[in-house]
C-alpha cells in the first residue's frame, strides 16, 4: 500500500513520528527524539567536524535548528571516536543541546573513490590526513556512531556515482542491503535510532525495489541516498515524486545531501521530511547570500554603497542590523565576520523556508506557494543560471 508502514517493528524507545497535516503528497509532522522534538519538514545544518562552520552552537540554535548532522568518517579520523566518547559524545563535545544525526561514512565511499577499495565485507580507505590505512565495515561504522553518541545513526551504504551503469547500481544496492542488516545487528547506543538508506541510482524500478527491501527492515526512518552525485537535476526531482510518497508514512523520510532551495521545494512537495546539505554554509564562504528573491552576490560592485539588508523580507539578526554595503566591505577585506554573518543569514533563510512550507501545507496551498516562491527566486537571482549552485552533499 502506497505510503503505508511496511513493518510491524515498534519504534526505538523515546522516538516517534506523527504526521500532522497533508496537502497532496506534501506533509507536516512531529518527530520526537530523546534530545529534541522536531517539526517537519526541516533542514539540518551540516556540522561535519562537530562544528557548523563559522557559528557557535547558540547561533545555530537561534536559526531554529534542533537537529544537525556530523560526519562519522571525519570524526573517526580526527580527533577519534574514543576521544570524543571520553568527553561525553559529540553533543557534549561541541556543546549542542539538541538532536544529532551522524552519517555512516557511506558518502565517502563515493567522494573518496580514488582513496578507497570496496569488497563484500567493507571499505578500505587511505586517510586523506596521513595516508594511513583505515578499515570501515558496517560493524565498525555502528561502533563509531555508538561512541559519537548521536541521536540518529545511519546504516553503512554504498553510494554509486550518477553515471554508474545499471549493473554497478544493482551491486551497490545488494551491498547496501547486506550491510544494512549487519548494521542493524550491531549494538546501538542507548537512545539511538537507526535509519536505512535506499539506493537505486536514476532507475525508478530499482529505487522502488530497494525501497521495499530497506523499509521492511526494523529501521526507525528511511533515507533516499545517492542523489546530487552527478545525475541530471530534472531526473532527481522526478524521482523524488516517484519514490518519496511510497515511503512509510509512520516514519521520517530523509533525502540525503540536497541542496538548493529549489531542491527542497520539490522534495517537500513529494512528502520528504528531513534534508541536509553544506550549500548554505559553503555559499556563505563564497559571499553568496540566499534570499526570497534569489542569491545575492555580496562581492558585486552594485552593493558597495547599498544600505539595504540582504533581504528586506528576512527577520534574521543580520538583516535587522547590517547593510549589503557593510557585508561587502567585510568580504572584500577578507574579514571573518563577513562569512560568519552570511552563514547566519543563510541558515536562518533555510529555517524560514521550512517554517513557511509547514504553514502552507497546513493551509492547503503548498503547491501554489512553492511555485510562486521558486519563480521569485529565479527572477531575482544575481548569479544565474536557473536553479543554480553547488549541490555537493557534505565535506568529502
Amino acid at each position: 500500500m502506497t505510503g503505508a508502514s511496511t513493518t510491524g517493528a515498534l519504534p526505538t524507545e523515546g522516538f516517534s513520528f506523527r504526521e500532522t497535516a497533508r496537502d497532496g503528497e506534501a506533509r507536516t509532522g512531529v518527530f520526537v527524539t530523546p534530545r529534541a522534538t522536531v517539526e517537519t519538514p526541516v533542514f539540518m545544518p551540516v556540522g561535519t567536524l562537530a562544528t557548523v562552520k563559522g557559528l557557535t552552537p547558540a547561533e545555530v540554535e537561534a536559526t531554529g535548528a534542533r537537529l544537525i548532522l556530523a560526519n562519522t568518517y571525519h570524526l573517526w579520523l580526527r580527533p577519534g571516536a574514543e576521544a570524543i566518547a571520553e568527553l561525553g559524545g559529540v553533543p557534549a563535545f561541541m556543546a549542542w543541546d539538541h538532536a544529532l544525526l551522524t552519517d555512516s561514512g557511506g558518502y565517502q565511499v563515493f567522494s573518496l573513490a580514488d582513496r578507497r577499495s570496496i569488497d563484500a565485507d567493507g571499505v578500505t580507505f587511505r586517510s586523506h590526513l596521513d595516508g594511513a590505512k583505515k578499515r570501515l565495515t558496517p560493524e565498525e561504522s555502528m561502533r563509531v556512531q555508538r561512541l559519537l553518541a548521536s541521536t540518529i545513526a545511519m546504516v553503512l551504504d554504498v553510494c554509486p556515482p550518477g553515471g554508474a551503469t545499471r549493473a554497478e547500481v544493482e551491486e551497490a544496492m545488494r551491498l547496501t542491503t547486506t550491510w544494512a542488516k549487519r548494521s542493524l545487528a550491531a549494538p546501538a547506543a542507548e537512545g539511538q535510532a537507526r535509519f536505512g538508506i535506499v539506493q537505486g541510482g536514476v532507475h525508478e524500478d530499482l529505487r522502488r525495489a530497494h525501497m521495499d527491501d530497506i523499509a521492511a527492515l526494523p529501521v526507525d526512518g528511511v533515507a533516499l541516498g545517492g542523489f546530487s552525485v552527478g545525475e541530471p537535476l530534472e531526473v532527481m526531482h522526478a524521482l523524488f515524486h516517484a519514490i518519496a510518497p511510497r515511503l512509510p508514512r509512520d516514519k521520517p523520510r530523509y533525502v540525503m545531501g540536497i541542496g538548493t532551495p529549489f531542491d527542497l521545494l520539490e522534495a517537500m512537495g513529494a512528502g520528504v521530511d528531513l534534508f541536509d546539505c553544506v550549500l548554505p554554509t559553503r555559499h556563505a564562504r563564497n559571499a553568496q547570500a540566499l534570499t526570497w528573491r534569489g542569491r545575492v552576490n555580496v562581492r558585486q560592485a552594485r552593493h558597495a554603497t547599498d544600505g539595504a539588508p540582504l533581504d528586506p523580507d528576512c527577520s534574521c539578526p543580520v538583516c535587522a542590523r547590517f547593510s549589503r554595503a557593510y557585508l561587502r566591505h567585510l568580504v572584500k577585506a577578507n574579514a571573518l565576520l563577513g562569512h560568519r554573518l552570511i552563514t547566519e543569514h543563510n541558515l536562518h533563510f533555510y529555517g524560514e523556508l521550512c517554517r513557511q512550507a509547514r504553514a502552507h501545507i497546513a493551509a492547503g496551498d503548498y503547491a501554489r506557494w512553492a511555485r510562486a516562491t521558486a519563480e521569485a527566486m529565479r527572477a531575482g537571482d544575481e548569479i544565474g543560471p536557473e536553479d543554480p549552485g553547488s549541490r555537493g552533499r557534505r565535506a568529502g
